[in-house]
């Protein structure tokens, strides 16, 4: 399995998740995890995604995103799980 952590920050709109999980759906990216919180107005989200059967490369997947990022005025970051692990270890 290849996964993906996705972290989404930004004043919180309607359609956030729907927007973020279609796109995931559309390119067979499955969803395993997700939470998301909002504080103050701020969304915050994180979801943890297996990539490993997307339709298009790893790099497409991610610029896609960040198009997406900007179309609905979030903060999308993404970065494989291992890198992420080894990022947070202590």
């Amino acid at each position: 399995m290849d996964k993906t952590v996705i972290t989404v920050v930004g004043k919180d709109t309607t359609g956030i998740i729907a927007k973020i999980s279609t796109f995931a759906y559309e390119h067979n990216a499955n969803i395993l995890d997700i939470s998301q919180t909002i504080r103050l107005g701020i969304f915050n989200m994180m979801m943890i995604v297996d990539t490993d059967k997307i339709d298009l490369s790893y790099d497409k997947f991610i610029d896609g995103l960040k198009a997406l990022s900007v179309e609905i005025g979030v903060d999308i970051r993404c970065q494989k799980e291992e890198i992420f692990n080894m990022m947070h270890r202590i």
